[in-house]
Order: C-alpha cells, then structure tokens, then sequence
C-alpha cells in the first residue's frame, strides 16, 4: 500500500512537471508547428557539447523540411539558453525527470504536431547529424518502421572495451528474445516512423534506458526495424550520465528482461 502511494505520488509530481512545461513552451511558442522530419535532441547538462549539435543540424534530409526539437531535461546550466538563442524549438523541464521522460514528451509533441518522421540523436556529440539522411532514407522509401544505427556496422572510434562487449551481448540477448537480426540494439540514435510511436507511446514507462524499451516493445507489436551502419565518436565534453559500466549494464538489464516480459 505504501508502495502504491509513493509510486502515484511521483507520478502526479511527473504529470504536474511536464504541464507546467508544456505551459511555458506553449506561451513561447504559441504557433508551434512541426515539419514532416524532426530531429529530436534530448538533453542534460549539455551546455558544452549542444552547442556544436545544434549548429550541425540539417535543415532538410532527403528532400523533406527538418525542425530540431530540443527537450531540455532540467539542469543548472546553460543547455536551454543555449538552444533558444540559436533559434531551435526548446521545450524546458524546470527539474530533472530522466531521458526517457524527455523522449516520451518529444514523441508526444511529434505525434500532436504532426510530424512524419522523427530522428533522434544524442547532445554529446557522439552521433554525427550529417548522417540523418542515412537514418531516414529506409523509411522514405517505406523498407522499414524503425531505423537503429549501427556502431558495429559502421565505424566506432571510441576506446571503451567493456561499453563494446556490452553492445554484442545486449544484441544478441534482445535478438534471442524478439527474433530479430540487429547487431546494435542500445544505440540513441534512430529514425522512427510516427504512425509507430502513436502506436506504443502509451506503453512506454521507463524514466531511463529507454532505448530497450522502445526496440523490443515495437518489434513485439510487428512494426518493421532495421539498421544502418553509422559512425560512432568519442563525447565532446563532459562525462556521460549513464553512470559506471556495471551499473549502466545492470539497470539496462533489468529494463530489457522487464520489456520483455510486459510485451511477450
């Protein structure tokens, strides 16, 4: 019982959160409107890194008009001041709420808005954004649902053994589990059909790790997915918010044998 109540109080705290969100980037934008592509950039504490992101953001990707949607997830820095003064949509948590949070209300802003196609890419600087063409082509040409970039496929330049260990069991754990073929099932960076997200956006739950969730909870409902080879660097700046290898694995775990055990 005291279990409950604390989980339905930190869910009121999250809805009153984003409302007031949702207030504040509706007074600043009171016309928002969405192009049929997004890139969807979710961020916290980036402001050394986002800068450079953003400045590489394509307006169009094969021949269709991109908006960047910013979702700050709260922070003491800079990472919104930033993305406003450059002109990028920005949509400002006043308190942290976790990634996969900020994702769930970009795909809910996506949908509402009505985009097409959505693009996510990481704030460090790991993801290249010349290559959202790359990401999207497959679901142009209406080949795929759900386009993951594959590190393994493409090039990795970064130098953490026990990260890339992780990428080919967590593959090949997900691929056991769903039937699928993907070598790169932890990656941020994806293109993804909106039509889907309406889909699963009401089964999408976790604060965290959001990536597993999305993957196997799409592949379980049939939704087409696929990868392309991409180029993976090293952070810009900065350290990464998903803690120590074995926590990250551990906490990835847990989200990955909780999908699937929900959606099978």
């Amino acid at each position: 019982m005291a279990q409950e109540l604390e989980r339905n109080r930190l869910a009121g705290m999250r809805t009153h959160v984003i409302a007031e969100a949702r207030r504040a980037f509706d007074q600043q934008y009171p016309h928002a409107a969405l192009t049929e592509v997004v890139g969807l950039i979710c961020a916290y504490e980036e402001e050394g890194n986002i800068g450079a992101v953003l400045d590489a953001m394509p307006s169009e990707a094969c021949g269709l008009p991109l908006t960047t949607l910013l979702i700050v997830d709260g922070g003491d820095d800079q990472t919104a001041a930033i993305g406003r003064e450059k002109g990028f949509l920005t949509f400002e948590f006043p308190t942290n709420l976790g990634h996969g949070v900020a994702l769930q209300v970009g795909y809910r802003l996506c949908i509402e808005l009505g985009a097409e196609y959505v693009v996510t890419l990481d704030a460090d600087g790991q993801n290249d954004p010349s290559e959202i063409p790359t990401m999207l082509q497959p679901l142009v040409n209406n080949e795929s649902d759900f386009v993951v970039a594959s590190r393994r496929l493409g090039v990795d330049t970064t130098s953490d053994r026990f990260r890339k260990i992780g990428v080919v069991f967590f593959s090949k754990i997900m691929n056991a589990m769903t039937g699928a073929d993907l070598t790169d099932t932890s990656n941020g960076y994806r293109a993804l059909r909106v039509t889907m997200l309406a889909d699963v956006i009401d089964r999408l739950t976790q604060e965290q790790y959001q990536t597993a969730e999305l993957l196997i909870t799409c592949l379980k409902r049939g939704w087409r997915v696929s990868e392309q080879p991409t180029l993976w660097l090293p952070r810009q700046s900065g350290e990464t918010k998903k803690g120590k290898n074995w926590l990250f694995g551990f906490r990835y775990s847990r989200v990955v044998l909780g999908t699937w055990w929900r959606e099978r």
